[in-house]
Parts: structure tokens; sequence; C-alpha cells
């Protein structure tokens, strides 16, 4: 039974996570003690075993306690079944166009390939850009709600293509029924006066880009003519978020083995007027800012140091939201989506410049995945299966790990990029989903009590 439960102290706070149920339980170091023994049915072992460290009145009164836990299925609650959903074909709920495979950046450690995705740089046509619009329309059967994330390289090169695809779903919405969340992700370069107006109006939500503080950024973000691009992103970033009230945008971060102090560079970012943030470990291979795992107990520290800065502030009242210490203790996710995380590649695909279809923008340009068109549609018809039934409970590596229906199995292009294998997880990357979701945890916990 006791590996149905996680427990772990995290800056100083003991607490215990009910694997299957999700339910979050904050305890003291006698009952954190007492797991290491109790699994339901060894009360009186339990006491016995303690009783010379505890008293014996406590142990009982926490087992009553504990036992109250089980009958409430917040305690070694029973395993989660594949729901049906899964042998059925998925219904399409969002695509990622990537309306320009060319960039004005030079990043470091773009995973396409500072936008060409290792093959000619192009931008989308009006024609690729409609052809995607209908094909969500006809694949998300009954589904009422849809996405399209505008994406590159740098979308805002082709500002023209976009203005038209959002033009087209606006009117096949009126047409449809359906209703499309609009979401771009840029630099932030080309951002003007009449871009940012343009995207306020049409309510397109946006994915900002900036890695923290100015020497950082501009080492690993140069533009095509090597110079940095911080002070320009800054400044436009700024105007964005001042136009909008500061909603309905997302600032995201990648830190790399060169600042590994990234706590310093989340707090820049909120002290720059942005309170919506994430920053993200860089995933590459064989490079000077790639990480390895001698890294990982100097990254743990710096989560540490994170947290605490995070409920300082939030104490203070400068609070700020980060991305990976959202969530919800108590109306979590679904079975499905614990089970299968994003949907890449069954429920959610990305379109190439040219139309070609695949599971998702970072499988862009790695061939044996190019699943169609958007023209045709996927050709590839046993790979979305095969997407879809990689869940947690059908990796190995993942099937009795204690984060599983929080992380999802990660990243299916990260395995395949450091494995070959969906199924195979990016070993590096689950010992920091890990510690994040430790620290995601203390975090929670620690909001519900101060209420």
């Amino acid at each position: 039974m006791k590996d149905r439960i996680h427990k772990f102290i995290q800056n100083g706070m003991y607490i215990m996570l009910d694997i299957n149920s999700g339910a979050v339980h904050v305890i003291d170091k006698m009952i954190y003690d007492m797991m290491d023994i109790f699994d339901g049915s060894n009360a009186e072992d339990t006491v016995q075993k303690l009783k010379g460290a505890y008293a014996e009145s406590d142990l009982r009164e926490s087992i009553e306690e504990l036992q109250g836990l089980i009958e409430a299925q917040e305690l070694f609650a029973p395993d989660i079944d594949v729901p049906p959903t899964f042998k059925e074909e998925g219904l399409v709920k969002s695509l990622c166009l990537l309306v320009a495979h060319d960039c004005n950046l030079r990043c470091k450690y773009c995973f396409a390939g500072t936008g060409d995705f290792g093959h000619d740089r192009g931008l989308m046509s009006n024609e690729v850009g409609e052809a995607a619009v209908e094909y969500i329309i006809s694949h998300s059967g009954s589904r009422k709600h849809c996405e399209i994330d505008f994406f590159g390289g740098e979308p805002l090169m082709n500002m023209p293509v976009v203005k038209h695809v959002v033009s087209y779903v606006r009117k096949r919405e009126q047409e449809t029924g359906k209703v499309f969340k609009l979401t771009l992700t840029t630099n932030g370069i080309l951002l003007n006066d009449e871009t940012i107006a343009y995207l306020n109006d049409n309510k397109i939500s946006l994915v900002l880009s900036l890695d923290g503080r100015k020497e950082v950024h501009d080492r690993m973000r140069p533009n095509i003519g090597g110079k940095g691009s911080y002070d320009q992103a800054l400044k436009n970033f700024q105007k964005m978020v001042r136009s909008r009230n500061g909603q309905d945008y997302y600032l995201r971060g990648t830190f790399t083995a060169y600042n590994p102090d990234f706590t310093a560079d989340v707090l820049d970012m909120a002290d720059q007027g942005f309170d919506i943030l994430s920053v993200e470990p860089v995933v590459a291979k064989d490079e000077d800012y790639a990480f390895t795992n001698k890294d990982l107990p100097q990254l743990f520290s710096e989560y540490d140091k994170l947290t605490q800065a995070y409920l300082d502030r939030r104490r203070e009242g400068n609070g700020f939201f980060f991305f990976h210490f959202n969530m919800d203790l108590s109306n979590g996710p679904c079975v499905a989506k614990r089970l299968s995380g994003c949907g890449a590649g069954h429920e959610y695909y990305a379109v190439a410049s040219n139309g070609d279809m695949y599971p998702c923008h970072q499988f862009v340009g790695r061939e044996k995945y190019l699943l169609g068109t958007i023209f045709e549609g996927v050709q590839k018809k046993d790979m979305p299966a095969y997407f879809r039934n990689s869940h947690v409970l059908n990796k190995e590596k993942c099937r009795d790990c204690w984060a599983r229906f929080f992380c999802s199995g990660g990243c299916h292009a990260n395995a395949d990029l450091f494995n070959g294998d969906i199924r195979k997880p990016y070993e590096f990357g689950c010992e920091l989903q890990k510690k994040r979701l430790e620290c995601a945890l203390m975090v929670q916990a620690s909001i519900a009590m101060e209420k």
C-alpha cells in the first residue's frame, strides 16, 4: 500500500500525497514516521514499533484519523483504470500553425533551428491557413471549443496570413457555432502600436518569450546581427501588457547551464512588471549550455529558493503567478487528462508552413513523424492511435512513478529526442518535474492553510 503514497519534506513542511486520488495532506513528523510502517491494516504493529518515540495516545488518535482518510478514499485510494475513451479515435481540439518558418532572432537553444526546422525558410499561405481551420472544424466533432496557436519561428513575420486566418476563423465561427481560442507566441521584436491594437481588438492571447535578466537573455537570444534583443523585447512587452491591463498573456523564459540561478531571472521579470510567469529548463544535447544529471542538486536547491521567494512575495502583497506552482488540490484534471497530458499526436497537431502535419510543433522536421498534409489529412493512421495510447500506464518507467498523474508521462518530443521512443521518458526532465511538483504541492498547501 505504501506505493500508493508519496511523502516528502519541502521548505520545512511535511506533506503526504495520495497518488491515485490526488489528495494532499499536511502532516507532522509523527505521522510522517508512521507512514513508513502503517499500511491500513497494521494499526497495532505501528503503535508498538513507535511508542518508544511518541506517546501511545497520540499514535492511536492519529491512526483513527488515517482510517477516516482511507474510508473517504483520500488515502490508499484504489488504482485508476484506463477509461474506455482511449479505445476511441480522439476528437481534434487544437492546431498549432507554424505561420513562419523563419525568425528575426538566432536563439542558440532554438528547437526549430532558428526558425527553419532543419529545412528551407518559408511563410504559410492563406490557402494552408484556411485548410487548417476547416480541418479542425471537420475533425472536432461535437466539441464546441477549439484552439489555434500561431507559432513559428516568429509569427509576426507573417502578419498578413495571421490576420487572414483570424478573419476566416471569425467567419466560420458564425457559420458553425464553434468557438475558437486564439493564441500567438512572439519574441516581441516586431510588436508595434498597430499590431498591439490588432491583437487586443481580436482577443488573441499571447505567449511572450523573455529569458529574465538582460545579460542572460542577450547571451542566448541575439538578433541576426549577433546583438542582444533584450532592450527592444522588454520595451515592447511592457507596452503590450500595459495595453491589456496585465491580462491574457504569459511571459515564458528558458534557463540554461549558463544561468542555473534562475530564481534571479524570475524575480527580475516580476520586477519589470510581469506577473504571469514561467521559466523552463533548456532541452539540449552535447551543448555547453545543456544540463546533465550532475546539475540536479544545484537545480533542486534553486527550486527551493524560488519556492520561498514566491511565498515571501505573496505574503508581502507583491506576488505573481508562476505557472509550475499553479495546481488545483481539490478539482484536478479528469482521468483522461491525468493519463495522457497534452494530447499531442491525437487531439493536437502542428501544421508546418507548407501544410505538412506533425504530432506537435516540436516534432516538425522529424520526418518519421510526418503524418500527412492539412489537405489530405492524417495518412499514417496508426500513429495517432499509438500516441493516444502512450499514456502513463503504458510507459514502463512511468507506471510506478508517484508523479505519473501530474506530469502525464512528460513530453513525447523530448522522449523521442533523447531515447528515440515516445514511451521512454526523458529522465532528466522527470527528475526536475518531480522536484517542481513537490514545490507546487507545498505552495498550494501553504496557501490553503493561510485562508
